[in-house]
């Protein structure tokens, strides 16, 4: 498994990429080619043709939710690729119409729309991709730390309401070192999610995890995480994206943290 990071809320210096309040990854395994979200703008084309990767060469599109900072780069994809033959896994809550305060905070393009540009595989049940990779499907519940929140709302039959963002799923990837969990924003709980990998996959070891962890405050919530990821032994960890600076410096106390941003490569 090899991950490229195409877009992040950080950039490193001296590397000349990108960067906006959003998360994209390249990720190849085996013989698929997976673009993991498209941020928000077209700005992990960018990085990506500076990277020297070929999304034209992509095997599968996975989506982790359906709020625009991950979905928004599809608008600008298809322009620029024939998506015929690229599958699309996602939950089918990932399309609508979706808002907060700042507006419309949606995928740009319909369940519909998608079903036309490529091979949609709707998943709310965990969908294999390959031999060692996983979409874990919608994400149970596990953790009472971990409430869900609702954030704007969605339009459902007609009707707007509180938006829980059930959608929310992530990916995981068998190594010879245990799981490496790849996630968008972890709107279910990165805790959650961590143990649907490891009920899915039938694993109890994680190598890693990189993604949003969703988590803004110092607060118990925070402690209860830590403490969670803690119990996983892993020396892997990149939060990023939706992590604020105060998170990850109370998490660098006594986890091993590591930096995040575009360009970050990761092998396994």
């Amino acid at each position: 498994m090899k991950l490229r990071v195409l877009i992040d809320n950080n950039t490193y210096i001296d590397q000349y990429y990108l960067g906006e309040p959003a998360l994209s990854y390249y990720i190849e395994s085996g013989n698929n080619r997976i673009l993991f979200d498209t941020g928000y703008s077209d700005a992990f084309l960018y990085n990506a043709d500076k990277m020297g990767i070929d999304l034209g060469s992509l095997t599968h599109i996975v989506l982790s939710h359906g709020h625009n900072d991950h979905t928004g780069g599809l608008a600008f994809l298809k322009e620029r690729f024939d998506l015929q033959q690229v599958e699309c896994v996602a939950h089918p809550g990932c399309f609508g119409e979706r808002e907060a305060a700042e507006g419309n905070i949606g995928a740009p393009l319909t369940e519909e729309e998608m079903r036309s540009l490529c091979r949609m595989k709707p998943g709310r049940e965990p969908v294999w991709i390959g031999e060692r990779c996983v979409f874990l499907g919608e994400i149970p519940d596990r953790l009472a730390f971990e409430t869900r929140k609702p954030m704007g709302r969605r339009k459902t039959g007609g009707v707007w309401e509180d938006d829980y963002v059930m959608e929310d799923s992530a990916i995981a990837f068998t190594t010879s070192k245990g799981l490496f969990v790849v996630t968008g924003c972890s709107h279910s709980g990165i805790c959650n999610i961590v143990e649907q990998a490891k009920a899915v996959c039938n694993e109890t070891r994680i190598a890693g995890i990189i993604g949003g962890f969703h988590l803004f405050r110092v607060d118990e919530r925070l402690e209860d995480t830590i403490r969670y990821l803690g119990r996983l032994n892993t020396d892997m960890l990149y939060p990023c994206h939706c992590v604020s600076f105060d998170v990850k410096a109370k998490m660098k106390e006594t986890l091993p943290v590591s930096e995040v941003g575009t360009g970050l490569e990761i092998e396994l």
